[in-house]
């Protein structure tokens, strides 16, 4: 069976996240999206653990479930510690097959810091540490660097990374099988850099608000259980793990360098041309993923490695018909016609990955459906985002007939 997975979001517990992070919304929205499974998010949290053990039902085979809406254990663990004289921030995601290992790890976990302190726990952990002792708890469960390119809290972040995963992880690198990729980056980018092939790259939302899940996720067809998608993943078994859904990467908050307060947002050439220094306030500027990649990379642009698995780019419904219709993808209009064109056509990953171009057409405003289908041809305009800003991706911009099509549509709405 075809299996939407999101595998990495929040919980309310966590900072900067909607109240609306519960169980019955966040089954709701991975209905609406088309999700199949999804990660609860921060179980190392006492309350949440509490929630999730009380609400969800374990099924067979490592799943928990919610009516329609199936659960994994997820956590993702910050880890800020000194090794060899350098400070690291590395965030790792933990996924757990029972709630008897998920409840094992938080022991382990309250005895090194404060994980009642947030979601998200910061430990003064080694990220090496970390993945002994998930490993040593069980076996099945897994440990994944997280958002691996992001500056400032990822395995090869340029303010705080390393440069190479057996660096991190020393004696468990080999328990490592997956890699996130994160919203600055996309597949091709990572196939630059070949030290990365034996790795399934997996793709999440990291959402911290309902509206935000599956902006990215992963595609399977396999057996609805947790053994068969960690298994799909461990082998990258390309009929089993079939694509991966994706930010257009100049959307992601870190994809070029610069500085948020002082406007600057430079491309890594721009960079380097003026030697990393920011041109307004002459301190150095926050390097981003595509220049890390750069750096780490040993191919060319363009180059696919043999056996890799593809992915699909997308740019969210909301932002499509906010877009069409000259409004916030918040405004209580969009949301209205969200709700009622995915309840018409049963889920947005249907709307945006599957539903012939004839049954858009006929389906959808004009202007929606036309931007749906550019964006499923690639052609949009990017803006690309910049030390923690996120960047602006428009399916219509410049195009003349669009244009025209979008001005008619707002007379007569």
């Amino acid at each position: 069976m075809r299996i939407i997975a999101d595998l990495h979001i929040h919980s309310r517990y966590s900072r900067a996240t909607s109240p609306q992070m519960n169980i019955e919304q966040l089954a709701a929205w991975a209905k609406l999206k088309g999700i199949t499974v999804l990660g609860t998010g921060d179980f190392t949290h006492p309350a949440w653990s509490r929630e999730i053990e009380a609400t969800l039902i374990p099924v067979d085979q490592g799943l928990f479930r919610y009516q329609d809406t199936y659960f994994m254990l997820t956590a993702e663990v910050s880890s800020i510690y000194k090794k060899k004289g350098k400070t690291y921030r590395i965030h790792n995601l933990i996924w757990a097959p029972s709630f008897k290992a998920m409840k094992e790890i938080n022991r382990a976990l309250a005895r090194i810091g404060n994980i009642a302190s947030d979601g998200r726990p910061i430990l003064g952990l080694d990220a090496s540490l970390l993945a002994k002792i998930v490993f040593d708890i069980d076996p099945h469960c897994c440990l994944v660097p997280a958002h691996i390119w992001t500056p400032w809290f990822s395995l090869f972040g340029s303010m705080s990374g390393f440069d190479a995963l057996a660096e991190c992880f020393e004696e468990y690198a080999d328990k490592i099988f997956c890699l996130e990729t994160g919203l600055s980056s996309d597949p091709a980018m990572n196939w630059r850099v070949s030290a990365l092939d034996r790795y399934a790259l997996i793709s999440n939302s990291d959402a911290h608000s309902p509206q935000k899940l599956g902006r990215e996720a992963n595609v399977f067809d396999c057996e609805l259980s947790y053994f068969s998608l960690v298994d799909a993943l461990q082998s990258k078994d390309p009929r089993r793990f079939l694509y991966t859904i994706e930010f257009f990467p100049e959307e992601g908050k870190y994809h070029f360098d610069g500085h948020r307060s002082c406007g600057v947002n430079w491309s890594p050439e721009e960079t380097f041309r003026h030697k990393g220094v920011c041109s307004k306030c002459k301190k150095p500027v926050t390097i981003g993923v595509m220049h890390r990649v750069n750096e780490l990379a040993d191919r060319p642009k363009g180059y696919v490695p043999k056996g890799a698995i593809p992915f699909k780019s997308c740019v969210p419904l909301d932002e499509i018909i906010a877009e069409a219709r000259g409004k916030g993808k918040a405004s209580a209009g969009v949301i209205r016609e969200y709700q009622e064109l995915v309840r018409r056509l049963t889920s947005e990953f249907y709307i945006l990955l599957d539903a012939p171009e004839a049954q858009l057409r006929h389906e959808l405003p004009a202007v929606i459906a036309a931007g749906i289908m550019r964006m499923r041809r690639g052609e949009v305009s990017a803006t690309p985002g910049f030390d923690g800003e996120y960047g602006v991706v428009s399916v219509f911009g410049g195009d003349p007939e669009d244009a025209h099509t979008e001005h008619q549509l707002q007379l007569f709405s």
